[in-house]
């Protein structure tokens, strides 16, 4: 079913053509710091990413996807509230129409310019198609984007690429890529277990939404 985001085909809408967008734990949530607790058994997280795991950069019509070879636990996520490691599969970007608004998380009120997405899978499953299935099959690390002054160098790569599939479907070979160079300094993170964020918003991710966010110009986002 076509979905987007207008009043027509909105997030209103999606419940629809995909009942479980009407479900307990959809995302995104407002965090908000009067509601959120402290647990002491979580631990700090980490990423272990091979550069030569990054294959393509892709327009799907809705973002701009950096995809990656998840055929073995070549890229991983681990620790925090995970049980064992996750693989990373590809990251993506939510963005709005001005710098005011486009992320997908909300914080004490605040949207920030844009939302930083990278997607991970249980290996502990068949593949990656069965993970979306499980409860504990996702993991996803979200990083806020915030508008100031100063560019991030560390975003050169992607925009520039940008370029290359300017229009629905395009596709372009994206080699030797990091994406840890992307993360803040800070590591503090909430946590809870949620859905994707776009249709058929199946319930099956456990979210790593990072506290700090990363500064980008105006121009980059």
């Amino acid at each position: 079913y076509p979905w987007g985001y207008d009043s027509d085909n909105g997030p209103d809408q999606w419940h629809k053509n995909y009942p479980i967008a009407k479900g307990r734990h959809q995302s995104p949530i407002e965090i908000n710091n009067k509601e959120v607790h402290y647990d002491r058994s979580l631990l700090p997280w980490f990423a272990s990413y091979d550069p030569g795991a990054a294959k393509t950069i892709l327009n799907n019509g809705k973002t701009c996807r950096v995809v990656f070879d998840d055929s073995f636990d070549r890229s991983v996520l681990r620790g925090g509230p995970l049980v064992g490691v996750y693989r990373l599969r590809q990251l993506h970007f939510h963005w709005g129409s001005s710098d005011d608004h486009g992320s997908e998380h909300v914080v004490n009120g605040v949207r920030y310019a844009g939302e930083l997405h990278l997607l991970h899978w249980n290996p502990k499953y068949s593949n990656y198609l069965d993970a979306v299935k499980r409860t504990d099959g996702i993991a996803v690390l979200a990083i806020f984007l915030q508008v100031g002054k100063t560019p991030k160098p560390e975003m050169k790569r992607i925009l520039e690429e940008i370029n290359a599939i300017k229009t629905k479907g395009k596709e372009a070979p994206f080699p030797n890529f990091d994406p840890s160079i992307l993360f803040p300094k800070s590591h503090d993170y909430w946590t809870y277990h949620g859905s994707f964020t776009t249709p058929p918003c199946e319930e099956c991710i456990t979210w790593i939404v990072l506290r700090e966010p990363i500064i980008v110009s105006s121009d980059q986002v």
